[in-house]
Order: C-alpha cells, then structure tokens, then sequence
C-alpha cells in the first residue's frame, strides 16, 4: 500500500476558485474536497484532514468563525489554516494570526505561491505536532509556556518572564519559523498602547533572550523584516 495522501479542505464561496485550487493541488499531489460555505464544511467530518484553506468573506459565517470554532474542538485545533481572502488588511492579517492562522495569502494570487506556502505550512506542522502536550501548553526540547499560569520554564526552572515577554515567546514559539515584524508584535503583545515603539519591541526581546539561553539562539532575528523562532 502507499502512502496515505496529505487531505486537504477548501472552503470559499466562488465555485471557480474552488475548482481552481482542487485541480492544481491535486495536481501537486494533495487530496482536496470542497465546500462552498461554512455551514456546508460544519455538516463534515473535519478531523480528518491534514490541512484547510479558508476564503474570509463568506455568508453568514466567515472563515474567521469558521476557523474560531474549529480551534476550540480539541481534535481539530492543530490542523493548520491558511486564509486565502481578497482582505490583505493588515488588521485582518493579525486577527487571522491571532485565531491562530498558519498563514495568509491575499487575492490575487499565483497557484504557485499557492502550493509553495501549503508545502511550508504543511512542513511547519509535522515538525511540530507532536510538541504541544496539550492546548493549553508549548513545549520545545525542555522549554515549556503554560498558557494556564503565564509561566515559561526551562527544564522545570522558572524563568520568571514578565507579561509582555511570555506572549512575545509564546506567539514565536507557537507559530515556529515565521517571521514576525515589529509591527505586527505590537499590535497582538500591546493592542491598547498608541505610544510604544518599535524599539520596545526590540528591548523586550533582548531581555527575552538573556532570560532563555540556550534558547536565545532561536529567537532570531530577520533584518528587515522582525522576528522568529527557529528550531
């Protein structure tokens, strides 16, 4: 027998686009099924998927509710999500992340970078699926961040992170390999302060990483672009 195909599910409202993307990942080697509206892809069994690609703007429940209630069914919530949508918002950038998106394409897009950035996530994914002992936790060798408690550890020492450096660690930490900017670390770690800086960033990551050596060195830094942890 061969292998079992990596099965993906896209959700959006325009039937061509569907079919687009169906018969060009299939092509690349994927299983692909899909849905034309939210409500059609909640009336599926959706745990058995590797991967989902949601459009945004859709009926009555958008690929953001969709995708909200999918992450609060502990048998789905680490089946990534990409969202594939026409809003190239940066507002709508951050609350895709926040939900706990995988990534972000904006319409119009090449099939290529389409394939290109299934392939990353999908790679992303299987590196860490099994790193997370639960929801409710992120672990990498023997670093752990409890969500419940707010604390980070290192083979069981408290590492004593302030609030804004614990959601720094835990949103690279969780979403490992992606690069963060400055930008959009400010809007998810200080949503409500109009006067913090880019360099506030940058001060709360040197103190992040003197704090988590010998993970210092997998926060990284992408000149140019901002920040991620890397494995």
């Amino acid at each position: 027998m061969g292998m079992e195909k990596t099965r993906i599910l896209v959700v959006d409202d325009e039937e061509n686009l569907c079919e687009i993307l169906k018969f060009n990942l299939e092509n690349a080697g994927f299983e692909v099924d899909t849905a034309l509206s939210a409500e059609e892809a909640l009336a599926m069994n959706l745990s058995i998927y590797h991967l989902f690609v949601f459009d945004v703007m859709m009926g009555d429940i958008s690929g953001f509710q969709l995708a909200d209630i999918i992450k609060k069914n502990r048998k789905m919530a680490e089946i990534p999500i990409i969202f594939c949508t026409a809003r190239d918002a940066e507002d709508d950038t951050i609350r895709g992340f926040n939900i706990g998106a995988d990534d972000y394409i904006s319409k119009p897009f090449s099939i290529k970078e389409v394939i290109a950035r299934v392939n990353a996530v999908l790679r992303r994914s299987q590196k860490t699926e099994h790193a997370a002992n639960d929801d409710m936790t992120i672990s990498y060798n023997s670093l752990l961040l409890d969500r419940v408690s707010k604390k980070a550890y290192i083979n069981g020492k408290d590492l004593a992170l302030t609030k804004k450096e614990f959601e720094i660690l835990a949103l690279l930490s969780q979403k490992r390999g992606r690069v963060f900017s400055r930008e959009e670390l400010l809007k998810v770690v200080w949503p409500d302060d109009v006067y913090v800086t880019d360099r506030s960033v940058d001060v709360h990551i040197t103190r992040l990483r003197k704090k988590i050596v010998p993970y210092d060195k997998n926060v990284v830094t992408r000149l140019g672009y901002g920040y991620c942890f890397e494995m």
